[in-house]
């Protein structure tokens, strides 16, 4: 059987992330102790306890994803899982290609948890609060949207920004222009269109002051090439080269995440199951969406990294 290990993006999180594993695990414990030592603030005790608003901060948020898949990882890793023998592919969804190349090996713990913080702080200071909006456009493909966003960019900036699964694609930029996205969807035979809960528009062209910070916080840090490849949010293909992985990830900030594609690709890259490590099972829920051949599991809890190495 040949493996994907899949990481959660944003809006997975939820208060409790992660405390059964630091509970039950040395290893985590110390995967959560190391991340709260790099970022120079108890972020577990966030994740744990909340409260909600402070867990939902994006910069909180983007490291607290990665620190429980890594916690994830790590307990694996101590009870004699190599990722190499058996993945072989990693992905992740927006933040969680960051945690994909971490557990791939590409990054040090201390350091994606730093540029996350930094990704995290750097949307958010890219767009004032409320001038940027995100929507989910439910029941077109990504080539209705496209036509929609191009009539509604009069309003504004407004592109795709995540191609999750068949007829679910998300749009982010300027609100207004965002909401004509709206209109002019449902006017397409959308099923729904919904603004998001989120406080940026990720992966729009308004996001360049972060894909700067990032190209900055990057050229700091040593990548190393990953044990395994990852497959691109930008490229939708496997990449192992440090530099490609460095460029694509400053790309990512205003891009679109193809994760469709991503997944699309996977058959042909000889894989036939998904495993998603951390918090909640969103990837898996669009994984059977995009690909039914596929199969897939989530890894969150004790009892599921108990299941998993049984499986092996």
């Amino acid at each position: 059987m040949s493996r994907v290990f899949l990481f959660p993006g944003q809006g997975s999180q939820y208060v409790g992330m992660g405390k059964s594993l630091a509970d039950s695990y040395m290893p985590a414990r110390l995967v959560f102790e190391e991340v709260n030592e790099a970022l120079g603030q108890n972020l577990s005790e966030i994740m744990w306890s909340g409260p909600e608003e402070t867990l939902k901060l994006t910069e909180n948020t983007q490291p607290a994803l990665m620190a429980h898949s890594m916690a994830v990882m790590r307990v694996l890793e101590d009870g004699g899982v190599d990722i190499a023998k058996v993945a072989s592919h990693v992905a992740g969804h927006s933040l969680g290609e960051y945690s994909a190349l971490c557990a791939a090996k590409a990054f040090t713990l201390a350091d994606t948890a730093r540029l996350l913080k930094i990704r995290g702080q750097a949307m958010q200071r890219a767009v004032p609060v409320g001038e940027g909006a995100m929507a989910a456009i439910i029941g077109l493909d990504l080539e209705v949207v496209e036509k929609v966003v191009a009539e509604a960019a009069v309003d504004g900036v407004v592109v795709s920004a995540n191609d999750n699964a068949p007829g679910q694609v998300v749009v982010s930029g300027e609100k207004v222009a965002v909401e004509k996205a709206i209109v002019l969807a449902k006017e397409q035979g959308a099923k729904m269109g919904m603004l998001l809960p989120v406080s940026a528009p990720f992966h729009c062209p308004l996001m360049q002051p972060a894909a700067d910070a990032m190209e900055q916080a990057l050229s700091q840090v040593t990548i190393a090439a990953p044990v395994v490849p990852v497959i691109s949010n930008v490229e939708a293909k496997p990449i192992t080269d440090p530099a490609v992985i460095k460029d694509l990830l400053v790309q990512q900030v205003t891009g679109v995440v193809r994760w469709r594609e991503s997944v699309l690709t996977m058959p042909s890259l000889g894989i036939d199951q998904a495993v998603e490590l951390g918090a909640g099972k969103v990837l898996c829920g669009l994984l059977k969406r995009i690909d039914r051949s596929l199969s897939s599991l989530s890894i969150q809890e004790p009892e599921d990294i108990d299941a998993f190495v049984a499986s092996l």
